[in-house]
């Protein structure tokens, strides 16, 4: 009996250890199919900041279409 006791108390020491070191083990910010998943203390984390840009992400492209469209129609 005794030893039947001291068994079912290691097991639940070893499932209570296992438990606690699955719930230490996340928290971690990952990436999954392309997307900065957040971890557990993001809204502890530093922010960060990115400058304001164009609101037209191809402007240059944009403008190179358009001077290249007016050199066409010069030649013509």
């Amino acid at each position: 009996m005794y030893s039947r006791m001291k068994s079912r108390a290691l097991s639940l020491l070893l499932c209570g250890a296992a438990i606690i070191s699955a719930v230490a083990s996340t928290g971690c910010q990952m990436s999954v199919a392309g997307q900065t998943l957040p971890s557990a203390y993001f809204l502890r984390d530093d922010v960060q900041y990115f400058a304001k840009g164009p609101e037209f992400k191809l402007s240059r492209e944009a403008a190179a279409l358009k001077e290249a469209r007016a050199n066409e129609n010069r030649n013509r």
